[in-house]
């Protein structure tokens, strides 16, 4: 089962977003580990980072240039709660 998805988006600072979830929960989440790395090299450019907003069509935080994040570790980052075990079995 998904986590809650992002329903609201604000830029903190440098790579720190403030998310708002579809379950009403809320909550702070430090990117800056990705900042630089592979797709996200993007966010280095200036003013790029601060042009995140919430995509319709991926139901998460996103970039332009379809650059987003999986919605179920924003949550995790943000509010605490460990990511759910993902089974592989079919």
């Amino acid at each position: 089962m998904p986590l809650p998805r992002p329903v609201e988006v604000s830029v903190l600072n440098r790579f720190h977003l403030w998310l708002g979830f579809s379950d009403g929960t809320a909550g702070e989440a430090d990117l800056s580990s990705l900042a630089g790395q592979g797709v996200f090299a993007a966010w280095l450019k200036d003013g790029f980072f601060e042009q995140a907003f919430i995509s319709a069509e991926a139901r998460t935080v996103s970039w332009p240039g379809e650059l987003d994040l999986d919605p179920d570790v924003l949550y995790s980052q943000a509010t605490g709660k460990p990511l759910p075990a993902r089974s592989d079995a079919a």
